[in-house]
């Protein structure tokens, strides 16, 4: 049901359809929609698409819009997923496959071809499974670790930067069972249940408690833990009689800054915005500190807050 200006319901017609029609009577085991294209997995290890294929992201050979069910690969595919332009499949044995645009390297064949309209290989084996946004893809391999491609300029890579990437990219070296992607931010869930998330964050699709369209500000290029919510903590108290000196950290992924009381020896406007979870204070007096949670400045920026005891 849906939009169908391209075909993508495959129903032979380029009508819309407000209620669901059948397409395949039986033998579907796995889907995915990308912008004006729709792919899926028979039982058979078989897959197919329909719809939009400007980009090749059907795979088929050519640039053509199909309106009718289209087979691409006739077995041994098991995971399927499909970004804005470009699609990837998983096939027996954990090889990754990729078709479609690949401007921001989203294929993740160490190009940044404008396209490619025919299934290419691009990891050998243990992928176990695939997530694909507008315009970068993710993946996971059979020991937990989640890899990353394509367009970052809102940090959906979550590899720090702002950098497009065409070749895999770890994100984190093990632990994550599942991943997922769509338009420019990204999540994976870790083994001990935690939820993290990098990327775009103007509708605060980040789920951090913030909002803002700015990648140099809001958003964040590097994972943050949203559940469960991470708490700052002290890590080690006063290190020297005669310098005091504190250090703290608080297990979050993205941009944070301490706003420091009146008896540190940086004034408040020194304390600028870093991409680190460990942050060095020093004192003229003796201070305790605490820290607490997260809060926004005004400026869309995120601050843990230092207080003085």
């Amino acid at each position: 049901m849906g939009n169908n200006d391209y075909g993508q319901l495959g129903d032979g017609t380029f009508n819309a359809a407000n209620e669901p029609e059948q397409i395949v009577s039986t033998g579907v085991v796995a889907i995915a929609a990308g912008f004006w294209h729709s792919l899926f997995i028979k039982a058979d290890g078989s897959l197919w698409g329909m719809g939009w294929n400007a980009t090749g992201q059907l795979g088929d050979g050519t640039t053509n819009n199909v309106n009718k069910l289209e087979q691409m690969i006739s077995n041994e595919v098991v995971a399927v997923a499909a970004g804005g332009l470009h699609s990837l499949f998983v096939k027996t044995g954990g090889g990754l496959w990729g078709m479609g645009g690949n401007a921001e390297g989203q294929l993740g064949d160490g190009t940044f071809n404008k396209m490619t309209n025919v299934p290419e290989q691009v990891v050998f084996s243990n992928v176990v499974a695939i997530a694909a946004g507008a315009d970068h893809s993710l993946f996971l391999t059979s020991n937990g670790s989640p890899w990353a491609m394509g367009r970052n300029d809102y940090g959906q890579l979550g590899d720090g930067t702002t950098n497009d990437t065409n070749k895999p990219e770890q994100i984190v070296s093990n632990g994550v069972v599942a991943i997922a992607t769509k338009g420019l931010h990204s999540l994976f869930l870790k083994s001990d249940g935690s939820l993290w998330a990098m990327g775009d964050n103007e509708y605060g699709e980040d789920g951090d408690g913030f909002t803002n369209a700015s990648p140099s500000i809001g958003n964040s290029p590097r994972p943050e833990q949203i559940v469960p919510s991470p708490q700052p903590k002290l890590m080690a108290g006063i290190l020297s009689e005669t310098n005091l000196q504190f250090q703290a950290t608080c297990n979050f992924g993205g941009m944070f800054s301490l706003l420091a009381s009146t008896n540190l020896t940086q004034p408040l406007n020194q304390w600028t915005p870093v991409w680190t979870n460990i942050v060095t204070a020093r004192g003229t007096d003796n201070f305790t500190v605490t820290l607490t949670n997260a809060l926004d400045s005004g400026a869309g920026r995120r601050f843990y807050i230092l207080q003085s005891q």
